[in-house]
């Protein structure tokens, strides 16, 4: 399908159920996005739907809407028992499905439907003891899902609608092999309403949806790799010692509020906040080790406005979904091009605007070609003036530390910072199959 056309869709003029539509009110959605405009109505009809489009762009709202329609519209199942699903949604990641939940708890809030979210991390027991007294929806990443699934907690024979968000960051995350059991223990495709959305609908997320899915109808929004048309982008080239203070003189200037600093390793990530600290900033590091009540608590003070700055590198990052984003600053330039889209992607969420500042320095900048080739234009840059870089900055640590060299040329990866190659080319893919379990 091609873009939609400039004419608005509104939401009311679907025929929603109305208890959906009390929670669309409440949500204070009016004016669908394009992927809702798009998918909304297959996904009505009872039709199968694999979507393209980017985080942020409206695609949750575009699925609970159609889920919720379809559960109050459809009956279930006269054998179902409490612990009988009748939706599942699985996540790559528990802050995705965090995120989930939380538009969930909001658009299904007058439906009376139990929704719950299980993934790994923390509240083992909790959790199992409340999915043990049932639930409608299902909102759960796949280890833990599986594992709970194993214990029969709950069943899938007569589950009616499934989601899987962010495909791709399935196969990224090396959780493909259990995204396939669980797609074997739900009912026949025809004998439910599957929808896949994915940032890209590449082969093998087209291979997975044939497979799992009934005749699935594709919509394509955009693809990964343009950059939102609200985004502000600039370029600095500073010198490494420059780096630091630029970056609190920019800081500054912009009065931070949920601000958004990319680094790409967890060592860089923690020597900057224990320096931003030292210099009045209320910051913090989210690395991909931080405990989970840590991370939820980081990301709700972030949220709420408590936390200026949130420093993170790309594992880290991966399926966060936060709002009004105002600065993404690339600290780091990242070495693999699609991960510069996804971090300015932090940004302009949603229709609005915002500003993603990128450091090309002398150790980085190699990856600087690669980006604007993928992205498709020159990124406009800027001179650094004096007056942008802070005086009397206080380092907690060097920011940089350059470790020796082993034989082959590689760094040594101690210390948590995760071992790179300086020069070689972008990494194509991560194995992080121990996240979201």
């Amino acid at each position: 399908m091609t873009d939609p056309s400039s004419a608005p869709v509104t939401f009311a003029s679907f025929g929603l159920a109305p208890q959906v539509m009390d929670g669309i009110r409440q949500a204070g959605f009016v004016t669908c996005t394009p992927i809702q405009a798009q998918t909304l109505p297959i996904a009505l009809a009872g039709r199968d739907v694999a979507g393209q489009a980017q985080t942020g762009t409206g695609k949750t709202a575009a699925f609970l809407v159609a889920m919720y329609h379809s559960l109050l519209t459809r009956p279930a199942s006269a054998q179902r028992q409490p612990t009988s699903v009748r939706a599942l949604i699985v996540a790559p990641t528990r802050e995705l499905a965090v995120q989930i939940q939380h538009d969930a708890l909001t658009l299904g809030a007058h439906t009376g439907l139990r929704q719950l979210v299980v993934f790994g991390g923390i509240d083992y027991e909790k959790q199992r003891t409340q999915l043990a007294a049932g639930c409608e929806v299902l909102i759960g990443t796949p280890g833990r899902l599986i594992d709970y699934f194993k214990q029969h907690v709950f069943d899938l024979r007569h589950a009616q609608v499934l989601v899987l968000d962010e495909a791709d960051r399935m196969f990224d995350l090396g959780f493909i092999a259990d995204i396939r059991y669980i797609l074997r223990r739900l009912p026949h495709p025809e004998r439910r309403q599957s929808m896949l959305f994915s940032a890209t609908l590449s082969q093998r997320v087209l291979e997975l949806a044939y497979e799992h899915m009934n005749n699935p109808e594709l919509v394509r929004i955009e693809p990964d790799k343009m950059t939102v048309d609200q985004v502000r982008q600039l370029m600095y080239y500073p010198s490494m010692e420059e780096k630091v203070p630029l970056l609190i003189g920019l800081l500054h200037q912009s009065e931070a509020v949920r601000t958004m600093v990319f680094v790409t390793t967890k060592r860089t990530a923690e020597r900057l906040e224990a320096t931003l600290k030292a210099n009045g900033f209320e910051a913090q590091a989210l690395s991909g080790d931080v405990p989970q009540n840590k991370r939820l608590r980081f990301l709700r003070d972030f949220h709420d406005g408590k936390l200026a700055v949130l420093i993170a590198t790309d594992v880290a990052s991966r399926g966060l979904h936060i709002p009004d984003v105002s600065h993404v600053f690339n600290f780091d330039l990242p070495q693999d091009a699609a991960d510069y889209v996804h971090r300015i992607g932090r940004t302009a969420r949603a229709g609005a605007e915002g500003d993603a500042i990128s450091f090309a320095c002398e150790e980085y900048a190699v990856s600087l070609p690669d980006i604007e080739s993928y992205v498709g234009h020159k990124i406009p840059f800027s001179p650094i003036a004096p007056e942008l870089l802070a005086q009397g900055v206080v380092t907690a640590a060097p920011i940089h530390r350059h470790r020796p060299l082993h034989a082959g040329g590689r760094r040594h990866g101690g210390g948590g910072g995760g071992g790179r190659e300086r020069k070689g080319p972008p990494r194509q893919g991560r194995s992080q199959r121990g996240r979201g379990r």
